[in-house]
């Protein structure tokens, strides 16, 4: 399901599919915002969203096949919550 299948679910239950974007579009747009700022976002029933920061760590280039060092990053994690992998078994 993509962001455009989102928004049409939703507008079924709203009053325009207008109405629909603004809201999923304001949602991401918080969820992101939260996430760049190194907080978690809890959806009760359905999962977390948290920043991971990745250690730096040795790698290969692929084209020279040379040892390179990647530094540290950030990385988004989802832990689904148990009612929802208890609801895909």
């Amino acid at each position: 399901m993509n962001r455009l299948e989102i928004i049409r679910e939703i507008s079924k239950h709203l009053t325009t599919e207008k109405d629909a974007k603004t809201a999923v579009l304001k949602t991401f747009e918080l969820m992101a915002g939260a996430l760049r700022a190194n907080e978690k976002v809890v959806i009760s029933n359905f999962g977390t969203f948290k920043v991971k920061e990745r250690m730096p760590r040795a790698a290969r280039n692929p084209r020279t096949n040379q040892r390179v060092m990647v530094g540290p990053r950030k990385s988004i994690r989802f832990k689904p919550s148990k009612k929802l992998t208890r609801g895909m078994q």
